[in-house]
């Protein structure tokens, strides 16, 4: 095994682990992307090698489902209809819980990171114009998007690429995932409530003026129609996900209201990006032997990852560690079949609510907090996000333990 590839490949993920590299100004993605470019440089993986190791339908229909999204974001679609659930009157509780239905239905059909990027900055806005505090809200929204967009294929990065490299069936992958996160939506609404029972308002402050899209009812009548079909064709039609997105997508693309650029500025490149350096990243260790080697100390550890516990336990807690991608990215080589992917999907998903850096949806959501004066600190995430994660998590085990 190649000492070069082995100390590239510890570098990426230790930076994975980090969040980027100290003293730098470098991102995960940076540091990636970096870490292909070394490897390919160094010549530890040829030009050949790294083009075939890049799983293009995967990046094709996360790509496609991006400009899905881009769609009701430029459409001001979320605004819309988060605008008519909260100034409803009714009681914070039951707010609370139709801003988690909401979500969590968001997020299981367009992806959970654009869904807070794009309702975490009202939602924060609308909150305080009400005088309620937003604190349990985007908390709220966060965990529901992570559990929500556990229940599809389609919800999350990381289900995106389990069921394009594992060839998951979207109907099965749905009713096997549905009820768990059903029930943990429900536990996300009673965690808060109990927190924050007695911390619900908060003193009236300057108004923050909104710079949402206007509500454009054609674009997001498009968009819903073009969706609803997407989705149909992924339960009923035999064609590949990844070009009936593409198809989608170009459809979206050929409008006379939106800008080809304002539709490609909304997508996430540096994710994308991301996927493709750690793709070359970890083709490049597998080659090497490394994954061989992993994998035989973990079974003389007693940790045999073919087995559904440890799996499920591994996926979370390497999750955490590493953020949600990079780890099934790094499981993936070593699962045989396609039994395991609903251990993997939803473990790796219900594990980003631990703590704030475990998904990109929780940072999105802080940082909206930060930008209208409010912190949510690991703490009062943690009193949350904990109990949440271990929650859903039993129930998801539970749930898997009896019908596979």
């Amino acid at each position: 095994m190649s000492t070069y590839i082995v100390l590239v490949y510890i570098a990426v993920y230790l930076s994975m682990l980090l969040g980027g590299i100290p003293g730098l100004r470098v991102d995960r993605t940076g540091a990636a992307l970096l870490g292909a470019i070394l490897l390919l440089a160094g010549q530890g993986i040829t030009e050949q090698q790294a083009l075939n190791s890049i799983d293009v339908p995967t990046l094709a229909l996360l790509f496609g489902l991006m400009v899905v999204s881009a769609q009701f974001q430029l459409g001001g679609f979320y605004g819309y209809v988060l605008q008519r659930v909260v100034l409803y009157d009714m009681a914070p509780a039951t707010l609370l819980a139709a801003v988690i239905a909401l979500t969590g239905a968001l997020s299981a059909i367009l992806t959970n990171d654009v869904v807070c990027l794009a309702v975490a900055p009202l939602l924060s806005r609308l909150c305080l114009s009400k005088r309620l505090n937003p604190v349990p809200f985007l908390l709220a929204l966060a965990c529901a998007a992570n559990i929500g967009s556990a229940a599809t294929l389609i919800g999350n990065p990381q289900n995106i690429l389990i069921g394009e490299s594992l060839q998951l069936s979207f109907n099965r992958y749905l009713l096997i995932a549905t009820p768990p996160c059903l029930v943990g939506l429900a536990l996300v609404w009673w965690v808060i409530v109990k927190v924050y029972r007695d911390q619900w308002t908060v003193a009236p402050g300057e108004s923050i003026p909104s710079e949402e899209p206007p509500f454009n009812r054609w674009q997001t009548l498009k968009g819903t129609v073009i969706l609803l079909l997407l989705v149909v064709c992924f339960m009923f039609a035999p064609w590949p996900r990844e070009l009936l997105a593409l198809c989608a997508a170009g459809v979206l693309l050929l409008s006379r209201t939106f800008y080809s650029r304002s539709v490609m500025g909304l997508v996430d490149w540096p994710l994308l990006v991301l996927f493709i350096s750690l793709f070359i990243v970890n083709e490049a260790f597998q080659l090497a032997g490394g994954m061989d080697w992993l994998m035989a100390h973990t079974e003389a550890a007693g940790i045999s990852l073919s087995e559904p516990v440890p799996l499920f336990v591994g996926t979370a807690v390497l999750s955490n560690l590493v953020s949600n991608v990079p780890a099934i990215m790094l499981l993936l080589p070593v699962v045989e079949g396609n039994s395991m992917g609903a251990f993997l999907a939803l473990s790796s998903t219900l594990a980003g609510n631990f703590i704030i850096v475990g998904s990109v949806a929780n940072i999105i959501v802080v940082e909206a907090a930060r930008q209208v004066g409010l912190k949510i600190s690991f703490r009062t995430h943690a009193r949350v996000g904990i109990p949440v994660t271990l929650g859903s998590l039993l129930i998801a085990g539970g749930w898997l333990w009896l019908v596979t």
